[in-house]
């Protein structure tokens, strides 16, 4: 069996930063692809689509990238793998092993086939944990080369997603569960640099960060997480289907900016 993610090596000399892009799986194992309705299928909603593609850049930066190799239907990376609610304001939020999409249509083709705990645990040993295994072993090893270490972990959201949030999002949102899971000058770096362009960013609101950042960063072990949620129509088009390259350029520069000076805060910690 294939790992259920893929990594990118860093080009160049290395710097103590690796992405995470949890959310970015198109495939589905060969086992459960029967499972799910054919047309949903074609194109899967709640995927963050080219992630991984709009962050390629940071490779000659020195930056390795992690990423999923299966979509989140399968199991969602970014939940807490005892089902805890990252929230409890009262908002619609997928679950680790999920029965619907974002909007309450129904993934599956038929009622036995959603997951039972059985199922579910199987999953969690055979595409949660190796991915959560492999973001550790990458985390270390570059805090044994620097002696620490920031995970930024890669989300991307439709502007509109009303049983999450009525209005449209802002256009990005930095998240580390209320300053818990970095440095206050990591995030202070992140922010600015986030606010150069003319992007709306905003700072733990709606979202957090999920269980990855939550799980990993850890500042007084000097490893730090920031999760980043951007609006997918800042690097696709308009109907949030296709990659646009003249606004991934945009936004690669603001994110280029924004982990340099990261790179550079990091090394001054």
């Amino acid at each position: 069996m294939k790992d259920p993610f893929k990594v990118y090596k860093a080009k160049g000399e290395l710097v103590p930063i690796i992405i995470s892009v949890p959310h970015c799986g198109t495939k589905f194992p060969k086992e459960l692809k029967s499972k799910y309705k054919y047309r949903l299928q074609q194109q899967i909603d709640d995927t963050d689509w080219y992630v991984d593609t709009l962050y390629k850049f940071a490779l000659k930066m020195g930056i390795t990238i992690i990423k999923a190799r299966y979509n989140r239907w399968v199991i969602d990376l970014n939940r807490d793998p005892e089902s805890a609610p990252l929230y409890n304001d009262g908002r619609i939020i997928t679950g680790l092993t999920s029965s619907t999409d974002f909007f309450g249509n129904e993934i599956y083709r038929k009622k036995k086939f959603i997951p039972n705990e059985k199922e579910t645990k199987r999953r969690l040993e055979a595409y949660y944990w190796p991915y959560y295994k492999k973001v550790e072993a990458l985390l270390e090893e570059r805090k044994t080369k620097f002696g620490k270490v920031l995970l930024w972990d890669a989300h991307s959201i439709r502007a509109y997603v009303p049983t999450i949030r009525k209005e449209k999002f802002p256009d990005m949102i930095l998240g580390d569960n209320d300053e818990k899971t970095a440095h206050s000058k990591l995030i202070s770096s992140a922010l600015e640099n986030l606010n150069s362009a003319t992007y709306q960013v905003n700072h733990n609101d709606p979202f957090k960060g999920g269980h990855i950042t939550r799980y990993f960063g850890a500042p007084e072990n000097n490893i730090h997480a920031l999760q980043l949620e951007m609006n997918k129509i800042l690097y696709m088009d308009d109907r949030e289907l296709l990659f646009d390259k003249a606004r991934a350029h945009q936004m690669q520069v603001v994110l280029k900016r924004t982990l340099d000076g990261l790179i550079e805060t990091i090394h001054n910690l």
